[in-house]
This record gives structure tokens, sequence and C-alpha cells, in this order.
């Protein structure tokens, strides 16, 4: 075979010997995604069980998304002094100890204990997210990164599904009283008693969430994972690399923003879908969690294709069309409520889905023995997801109209595709670092 076909001869996903690691690396796509859309639930259940405005129930994504910005640096120090391993199984037991205190904060009735709560989960899923993005991104050769990641993030949008259809089925009671019904119990002095019956129905969900994990941190502290070469680049003297490097490589800086951006589109199109579809088409609680389970599907549907067409289309060009397209979903959204709207902001998920992994992947392209500090301040950026939600909450406040709210996404999926066409471009001075992984050892 010539040197030119062995150039054009498309790489492999990941290297021989590493299919074990590949595959509990990429479960962990789905496990996090479980409480990330169990938001989107407690948001409303929230609502109802503390007598919140929209505004303070954004405040769920706000402690959340506060985990992954604190924590995603200390999960990137661990992991460059420890390796990938540690971070993970430190994230799992941090998101299994999130997910059990749900339970005396539920016993308590105390909005700010779930918080806390939240808070905890999101530290444990930073260490995940920091560490698995990376992990799969460097796998195997650069060429096939954004394909890979792109594959092990197609897992997540069935971790989402999962996690709606949880909160629908054993969270939502389905009992949505008037304003009139609870005056009538606020006379009975039953009202206390209802609001505390709806607050603990969070407790189980959590509880079996929290058992699972841990048993995957167990699972993987067994497991034998693979050296990295960006480990070994590390682990040179010559070639620490240093956070004032990051500096020099504009497709990175430009990379945390877009996340930041595209965090905020996805976390504020979701934490108010289900407010977006009774406001517009007054169908029950229980339809609307549904049909944002749909949502969903038609993401991890999207997250699927894009996968495959990113075998011939450059993934950067490929953001940018599904960027314009979202563009325009989510304007007919804010121009057009009712459900014509609905099935425009519902469509977005189809299209906002190869957005996350790919951002990633352009992201740490070429920062060699800066890939674990670059990709956790990528992880930090999903901060963005804390800022939408309030953000939407207050404008609806304001506006009195969730359609109004639609702008935030709106915006957010412009500086995506501007990110997608320009700020993407690796300066010409920057050669890709090679970051094939060895064969699996100790």
């Amino acid at each position: 075979m010539n040197m030119t076909t062995e150039k054009n001869k498309r790489p492999p996903l990941f290297s021989p010997g590493n299919t074990l690691p590949f595959v509990l690396v990429t479960s962990l796509f789905f496990f996090w995604a479980i409480p990330n859309n169990l938001n989107d639930i407690l948001i409303k259940q929230f609502m109802t069980s503390f007598q919140i405005t929209r505004f303070e129930a954004g405040l769920v994504q706000s402690a959340f998304y506060l985990g992954y910005f604190c924590l995603a640096m200390p999960a990137a120090l661990l992991m460059r002094k420890f390796g990938y391993k540690a971070g993970l199984v430190t994230g799992l037991f941090l998101f299994g100890t999130g997910s059990f205190l749900f339970w005396p904060a539920a016993i308590i009735g105390s909005y700010g204990f779930f918080l806390f709560a939240l808070f905890v989960i999101a530290s444990g899923l930073s260490f995940l997210e920091t560490g698995s993005n990376t992990f799969i991104a460097v796998l195997g050769d650069p060429r096939s990164s954004e394909q890979r990641l792109n594959l092990s993030q197609s897992f997540n949008p069935l971790g989402s599904i999962t996690g709606a259809l949880i909160g629908t089925v054993f969270i939502f009671s389905g009992i949505e009283l008037s304003s009139r019904q609870i005056d009538a119990l606020k006379a009975q002095g039953t009202l206390d008693a209802y609001l505390k019956s709806e607050t603990l129905r969070v407790i189980h969900p959590y509880i079996v969430l929290g058992v699972v994990v841990w048993v995957m941190a167990i699972l993987i502290l067994k497991t034998k994972f693979p050296n990295i070469k960006e480990e070994l680049q590390e682990k040179d003297a010559r070639d620490k690399g240093k956070l004032s490097d990051l500096l020099h490589y504009p497709h990175f800086l430009q990379g945390v923003s877009a996340q930041f951006f595209y965090v905020g589109a996805q976390v504020g199109t979701w934490s108010f879908l289900i407010q977006y579809i009774q406001d517009y088409t007054h169908q029950s609680e229980k339809v609307a969690g549904y049909m944002l389970t749909g949502s969903l599907v038609a993401f991890a549907v999207g997250r699927f294709f894009a996968t495959y067409l990113m075998k011939f289309f450059r993934p950067s060009k490929l953001m940018g069309a599904f960027g314009i397209i979202n563009m325009a979903l989510a304007a007919i959204g804010v121009l057009f409520p009712g459900w014509v709207g609905v099935a425009a902001v519902f469509l977005t998920s189809f299209f906002m889905s190869l957005m996350f992994p790919t951002i990633y992947a352009l992201g740490i392209k070429g920062l060699g023995a800066n890939t674990k500090l670059g990709g956790s301040f990528i992880i930090m950026a999903i901060v963005g997801g804390a800022a939408a939600p309030p953000a939407m909450g207050l404008l609806y406040e304001v506006w009195h109209s969730m359609a109004i709210a639609m702008i935030i996404p709106l915006v957010c999926y412009a500086v995506v595709t501007h990110y997608a066409y320009y700020g993407s471009r690796i300066h010409p001075g920057h050669a890709e670092s090679s970051t094939v992984s060895e064969p699996a050892s100790s």
C-alpha cells in the first residue's frame, strides 16, 4: 500500500485492546444525563411543592451547573496527577452521595438543601464530564476524535430520555390543583400535607440512582485503563504544559465561549419546554412531560444521525448548518407561540444534538500536554446552563411570555454557528499533537 493511500485511509475509532474501557466510559455518558434531565422535571415539581416562581425554580439549574464550574478545574488537576480512572471514580462517588442527600432534603422539606444536593451531584458530574470527554477524544487517532466523541455522546440522550421518563412517571403525581382548589386546601388546613407528599415523591428515583452509580464506581475501579500518550507527555518533565499556554489557542478560547452559549441554549430550552407547552397548548403536566421525553428522543436520533453524517461532512461545517437551522426554529418559537412554536422548539433538540461533543473535540485539538486543563475549561463553560434558565425565567416575569424567553436560545445558537464557521479554525502554527492511545495496561 503506497503512502498516499495509507494517509487517506480512515483511522479506527479506538486502538485495539481498549474495548472495555471505551464501553465503560461510554456508559457514563448515559448515567450523567439522567440527573441533567431530571432537573427539567424538578423545576416543574418544585414550583408546585414549594410554591415558587419560574425565576426561583430556574435556580435548580443555577445550583446544578455551578457545581460544574467550581469543580471542573480541581477535577482536571486531580486527573493530571493521578490519571483518568481516579477522576472518574471520584466523580461517581460524589454523584452517588448527592443523590442520597435527596432523602434528608425531602424529609426536612428544604428547597435550599435540595439545591445543595444538586450542587454535590453536579460536582461529581464535573469529574465525569472532564474525564470522560477528554478520555474518549484521545483514545485513538486525532483525525477521528470528533466522530469517536459523537459516538460516545450518542448514549447521552438515551440517559436524557430515561431521566425525563423517570421523572414524568415517578415524580409527577398527575395532580394539578387550580387556585380555587389550593384555597380550599388552605381553608381545610391540608395544603401543607399535600405539598409535603409532592416533595417526598423525589426520594425513590434518586436513591436508586445513587446505588447504581456507586456500583459503576466499583466496576471502573477494578478495570485496567490504557496508557494515553497525552498523559505520558504530561509526565515528561520537559513537557508539563501550563495554564498560560492556553491563551495562545484562539480556537480553544472561542470554544469555551461557544460551549457556554450552547449549554445555555440546551438547558434553557429543556428547562422550560414543559411550561411553554402548557402555556400555549394547555396540556397537562404529564402530557407535557411525555412531549419533553419525545424531544429527547429526537435529540438521540439526531446524535446518531450526525455521527453518521460526519463520515461525509466536516464536523465544523455540519455543526454550522445545524446552528442555522436552530436559529430559524427558535425564531419560529418566539414569533408563533402555539402548536407551530411547540413543534419548532421540539425540533431544536434534533439539531442541537451534535453541538456539545463537536465543540469539545474541536476546542481541545492540538493542545498536547494542556489537553486536560483545556478540557476542564470547556467543562467549566457548562456554567452557561446556570445562567440561561434564570434569565429566561426573568424575561417571563417581565413580559409574561415564554415565547419571548426563547430569544435567549436563539442568540446562543448564533454564537455556536459563528464558532462552527470561523472560531474553530486552528492557527497554522499550532500543529496537532498526537494523542493515540497505547494498549491497555494496569
